[in-house]
């Protein structure tokens, strides 16, 4: 008898399609009759609504002797209104499939709301009601202020946080906002009570400069009318906005030590302040930076970690920080890793070495056209969620960038030459000009350190 044979029907293999063109999304503006300014972006399909408003409540204008009371005040931002207590707050929150928080930085208090397309009008009343009429409850300022001394205490014993401190400090001139804990140290947060709070809002928050950047599926929702019955209500008067003083810092190559006995392993942060956003050479220094220390292929890890097994990886990157009054601002460009102590100078040598021979020779073709590759093929992937194009349209609105800013960044990272990101990355590390803090047993890495002639040494306790 013979055995049938089964036959398989095989179907075309399926081929790829065009590219869909991308690019990052175009906001749209509005101005609501109290003043408040709006970026909104219709994402079909995102149910999922994000929004952020940015408050004219920078670090800087703070209270002498009160740094951290823009923290503490944006914390209690959803401890209750003028009709709902903390806890009916957070009920009504969930109810309606929402979350809120909001953090101080130092250009302003960004409050960020994300809630459902088809509970959007509840989820606004409720910031509204936030920004409009906080309850700033005298006994909830006491728990915020208590756990951010708590918080303190717990960033003293954290290498990485330790060695952002001692940098700041080391850049910034003291009377320089920057140079100090953003959130406040354990002096100034003490002083912090329900008047303090108070008085800073009365003084920061209102409408008029403030930005509201709403971005999901607005389809069939007449959103003026929303944001006037809702955000709308909220009131203040005409105030001028904030201006900053002109960042200056002193880069100077030296290294600062911070002492900590019996420590197994050296946190490492290396930087200086360099061109922001508002530069020309930004998008070249930003594709220069990745190849360097952006990735785990990247010149520094290739180096430190799979080479000499120093670390676990090092990162290259650069941090904006405020806008000046002229349009201008600067940036934090850094190198942040760790490495066992013993390899503390060794490391360093290293690094120094990989910055020197990338001046001397550039970069490769085949470094620049993968960071192209990432850079720009994962921004439709890192843009997907309603919340991440929020934010950066908020970024661009704190800083004082223009609503194409970030289209106009991934159409250049696309055409930028070898050269240029050559050019954009040795500018961006200059080895004379970069200030080292190393958090680490001074005991056993200092003397080698001196020893690599990179600057004066320094060793602290605190």
């Amino acid at each position: 008898m013979t055995s049938a044979v089964p036959t398989m029907t095989f179907h075309p293999q399926p081929t790829p399609g065009t590219p869909t063109p991308w690019a990052f999304p175009a906001p749209q503006r509005l101005t609501l009759a109290n003043g408040l300014t709006v970026l909104h972006c219709d994402r079909p399909g995102q149910q999922l609504v994000a929004v952020e408003v940015l408050i004219d409540a920078p670090l800087a204008a703070e209270p002498a002797g009160l740094d951290g009371v823009a923290t503490i005040l944006a914390r209690a931002l959803n401890e209750g209104t003028d009709t709902l207590t903390a806890e009916q707050f957070a009920g009504e929150l969930e109810r309606a499939g929402a979350t809120m928080e909001a953090h101080a930085d130092h250009p302003c208090i960004r409050a960020v709301l994300e809630v459902p397309a088809s509970r959007l009008e509840r989820g606004l009343t409720l910031l509204a009601d936030a920004l409009r009429a906080p309850a700033l409850p005298a006994e909830e300022i006491e728990r915020l202020v208590a756990n951010r001394l708590d918080e303190i205490t717990h960033e003293l014993a954290n290498p990485a946080r330790r060695a952002a401190k001692a940098l700041y400090a080391e850049l910034f001139a003291a009377e320089d906002r920057l140079s100090r804990p953003r959130s406040g140290s354990a002096e100034t947060v003490q002083g912090i009570d329900r008047a303090a709070v108070k008085a800073f809002y009365d003084a920061h928050v209102r409408p008029a400069t403030s930005t509201l950047v709403i971005v999901g599926d607005l389809t069939g929702i007449e959103l003026p009318a929303l944001l006037e019955s809702t955000l709308g209500r909220w009131t203040g008067d005409q105030a001028a906005p904030s201006s900053s003083a002109a960042v200056t810092a002193d880069d100077h190559g030296r290294v600062v030590i911070v002492d900590r006995p019996g420590s197994v392993q050296t946190q490492l942060l290396i930087g200086r302040v360099g061109p922001d956003r508002h530069d020309p050479s930004w998008s070249a220094q930003i594709l220069g930076t990745y190849c360097l220390g952006g990735t785990l292929t990247s010149r520094l890890d290739r180096v430190l970690r799979e080479e000499k097994g120093y670390t676990y990886g090092v990162r290259a990157f650069a941090q904006p920080l405020r806008s000046n009054a002229d349009g201008s601002g600067r940036a934090l460009l850094a190198i942040s890793g760790s490495v066992d102590t013993e390899s503390t100078a060794p490391a360093l040598k290293d690094t120094w070495e990989i910055l020197r021979k990338l001046a001397a020779e550039g970069l490769t073709d085949g470094e620049r056209e993968e960071a192209v590759q990432f850079l720009v093929g994962v921004a439709p992937l890192k843009y997907e969620t309603a919340g991440s194009v929020a934010a950066t349209l908020a970024d661009q609105v704190e800083q004082d960038l223009p609503d194409d800013f970030q289209a106009e960044v991934y159409r250049q990272l696309a055409e930028l030459t070898t050269a240029a990101a050559t050019a954009g990355v040795v500018a961006a590390f200059p080895p004379e000009q970069l200030v080292t803090v190393l958090v680490g047993d001074a005991s056993v890495i200092a003397e080698d350190v001196r020893k690599l002639g990179v600057g004066e040494v320094v060793v602290v306790t605190s």
